[in-house]
């Protein structure tokens, strides 16, 4: 049980072994640095001076000045893979042929491969030495071992869950090992002209980011966006460019956590008790970063911490899973792929996760305009249990195209507590030409609340109280009720939790069509301001959740000087819904079942019916979800047949119910503040959308009817005018 062989190392020294090797030949590749770093010409004699007896005369070598060393050496640095045009300018421009140029280039990418290859090997040895060091303190440990009871030495058996624990410790370690050196053979000898940016010390790896988009965009957002659904365009990285993309996802976690936990003078005291980035800091922090902004780029960096209730293991699921993180962030993320897994982790979790993404972020607004990124996304866990996942541009490898958006190293930092709550450390940082954003909107997104951290841990902490509703057994009285003329299946844990389904999915259909997302062709009805109409349409086909036929969506979106929690209240209150809602015909609204699934009383799933005078609306519900948080609230719903929903209030499928969601999102116009100078969110003006969408004729939509498009321009004109005067005057 005891036997010293436990801790097999052999395989350690056959490392060390290998690190001396490759430092040696590593010593060789910088000796013929130095030998071809200049021309290289041979004196040939003619064919009637040669001597069969002669010896060929021995290479003569011209070095390079100092003077084109230094322009190639900075030259280099900027692009260390020339392509030939640069190439044949820089070959006059010093004075030199074109081939001595492409072989210093050669030989200078040569040179940085060795000493990077030498550093890994440094750290590989010092792990090693480490790990040997550990193996023979536990050997002795082991030798001895004495018995708890008598002082003698220790019997087989007595230790059995001690060693049990080691062999699963080590069994672990030495599958991370294969792992690790799985990849690391998958790599070697690839070309490194990818790696400019790598330091000599790991701690000051830099994050060298280009500059890239996924399409352009019209300038005016209102427009139809003629740039195509860009974002399916993206493919997966190419084998030659996973080790920087492994190289900068290690370097991106570093550089996340150091954002995380750092305070003066990184981050420093900005407006409205907020945290702000130090410019100028940052970049002494991290020199070899991406240096200054491009030109038409606007810095914007946050960072905010809060306590959820949710256990870590099921936050880092949501967040590697592109499913659940686009369902969980639906107001944010309009549309995600995952694009290539290039690691699943070990041991059975996320821990070294590895994977290349593409989103779309969103205000629900059609004014502005969304924030498009390819990124790679990295997870693990520390030494201290605390895990992060990190996400970091990887435009650089798309050199061709232009950025509107580039994501530095930005994500959370999940710390465990108990009961099953976690701490996490939310970090936004990126770098975006937002010009384009409408006026009434400028406010909210330089305030960081459009896109910044707040929103996220908001949103987050939000969804989080919301599964936790939806997975509770034991329901408070007042958060859960139905009228008796329905069915009593809603309180049981089935019917709420097929309810509460229908209602994610109705929230998520309305978040993915309200936004300016490049999937939609917005068009203006008119051209006369910000509360102008836009309208797009799309065909319904084989989709059992909507019905089948032309969808016609419709939105608008414009400023109203009533606080955003007096409009929230206003939309969601059944009892004031007569007076802006046209297709109740001045009905009387009752709210029928109500399910809580929040802190604040505001958000809840509720189940409406209107008691109309018309007797095609006698048999129809119409299903509701509000919800609120710090940075912004939403009221949405839609008309369901009273069949369909007594199925799923009896805990049945809620896929098959079909749902055209309309509804309000209400943000607040900037950051406000009361009197002791302390951040409020909505003190001052509102920010509202107002959505529609509409099953029209089953037509194709380029010959959608112009009485169609009128009718849905009237209804969301009239609306607006009827919110607008029904909020002021409860206001007044």
């Amino acid at each position: 049980m005891f036997s010293p062989n436990l801790f097999d190392s052999s395989h350690m020294f056959d490392m060390a072994h290998k690190t001396s090797e490759s430092e040696l030949m590593g010593n060789i590749r910088d000796d013929d640095y130095e030998i071809k770093s200049g021309t290289e010409t041979m004196d040939s004699p003619s064919g009637d001076d040669q001597d069969p007896n002669q010896r060929p005369k021995r290479k003569r070598y011209h070095r390079h000045t100092q003077h084109q060393i230094e322009q190639m050496e900075a030259f280099f640095k900027e692009c260390p893979h020339p392509e030939y045009k640069q190439r044949k300018e820089l070959s006059r421009e010093l004075g030199l042929e074109l081939l001595q140029v492409k072989f210093w280039f050669q030989n200078r990418r040569t040179q940085m491969k060795a000493q990077h290859e030498r550093h890994e090997n440094a750290i590989l040895k010092a792990e090693n030495e480490k790990l040997h060091a550990e193996n023979n303190r536990y050997k002795e440990a082991l030798s001895n071992a004495t018995c708890p009871s008598c002082g003698g030495p220790a019997a087989l058996g007595e230790m059995s869950f001690d060693e049990q624990h080691l062999r699963i410790e080590n069994a672990r370690l030495k599958e991370e090992i294969d792992r690790i050196s799985g990849i690391a053979a998958k790599y070697v000898g690839k070309p490194l002209s990818s790696f400019p940016y790598l330091s000599s010390h790991l701690h000051s790896r830099s994050v060298d980011l280009g500059a890239s988009n996924f399409g352009t965009q019209s300038g005016f957002v209102g427009e139809r966006n003629r740039s195509g659904d860009l974002l399916s365009y993206v493919s997966g990285p190419i084998e030659a460019d996973k080790p920087m993309i492994v190289e900068l996802a290690v370097a991106a976690m570093e550089e996340l956590i150091r954002l995380a936990q750092s305070g003066e003078p990184l981050w420093v005291p900005g407006d409205n008790s907020t945290d702000a980035l130090n410019e100028d800091e940052y970049l002494r922090t991290f020199p070899r970063g991406v240096g200054s902004k491009p030109l038409g780029l606007r810095s914007e960096a946050s960072r905010e911490s809060a306590v959820v209730i949710m256990n870590h293991v099921n936050l880092v699921e949501i967040l590697m899973d592109v499913n659940q993180w686009s369902s969980v962030f639906c107001g944010i993320v309009s549309r995600a792929m995952t694009l290539e897994v290039l690691s699943t982790g070990v041991a059975g979790n996320y821990n070294g996760a590895l994977q290349v993404m593409t989103a779309e972020f969103q205000v629900p607004s059609p004014l502005v305009p969304t924030r498009e990124n390819y990124f790679v996304r990295y997870c693990k866990q520390h030494i201290d249990g605390t895990w992060a996942v990190v996400d970091v541009s990887l435009d650089n490898l798309r050199p061709n195209s232009v950025s509107k958006c580039r994501r530095r190293p930005s994500g959370c930092l999940i710390q465990e507590l108990p009961n099953g709550y976690s701490k996490v450390i939310w970090v936004e940082h990126v770098e975006v030409d937002d010009r384009a954003v409408h006026n009434i909107y400028r406010p909210v997104v330089n305030s960081g609340l459009a896109f910044g951290a707040k929103r996220w841990l908001a949103t987050l902490d939000r969804q989080c109280e919301r599964l936790a509703s939806s997975m509770a057994s034991n329901i408070p009285a007042g958060d859960l009720w139905v009228k008796q003329h329905l069915p009593s299946f809603i309180t049981s844990s089935e019917g709420r939790k097929s309810t509460l389904k229908l209602a994610e999915r109705m929230v998520n259909s309305f978040c993915t069509g309200v936004g300016a997302s490049t999937a939609h062709a917005w068009t203006t009805l008119a051209a006369t301001g910000s509360d102008d109409v836009r309208v797009t349409t799309r065909k319904s086909m084989d989709d059992p959740g909507r019905p089948p036929g032309i969808v016609l969506s419709a939105a608008t979106s414009f400023w109203i000087p009533v606080p955003p929690k007096r409009i929230f209240d206003f939309l969601r209150d059944e009892n004031s819904r007569s007076e802006w809602d046209i297709l109740s015909n001045g009905g009387l609204v009752q709210e029928v079942a109500h399910i809580a699934n929040g802190r604040d009383p505001g958000n809840c799933v509720s189940l409406l019916r209107v008691n109309s005078a018309n007797s095609s609306q006698s048999n129809m519900l119409i299903l509701q979800e509000s919800c609120t948080d710090a940075t912004g609230s939403y009221v949405i719903y839609a008309p369901v047949d009273i069949v369909a929903m007594n199925v799923v209030l009896s805990g049945g499928d809620p896929d098959y119910v079909a749902l055209l969601p309309s509804g309000f999102a209400i943000l607040p116009d900037g950051p406000g503040h009361d009197g002791g100078g302390i951040l409020e969110i909505g003190s001052g003006g509102s920010l509202l959308t107002v959505a529609f969408q509409i099953l029209v004729d089953s037509v194709p939509a380029a010959k959608l009817s112009h009485g169609s498009v009128a009718t849905v321009n009237s209804l969301i004109k009239c609306t607006v005018e009827r919110i607008k005067a029904a909020v002021m005057c409860s206001s007044a």
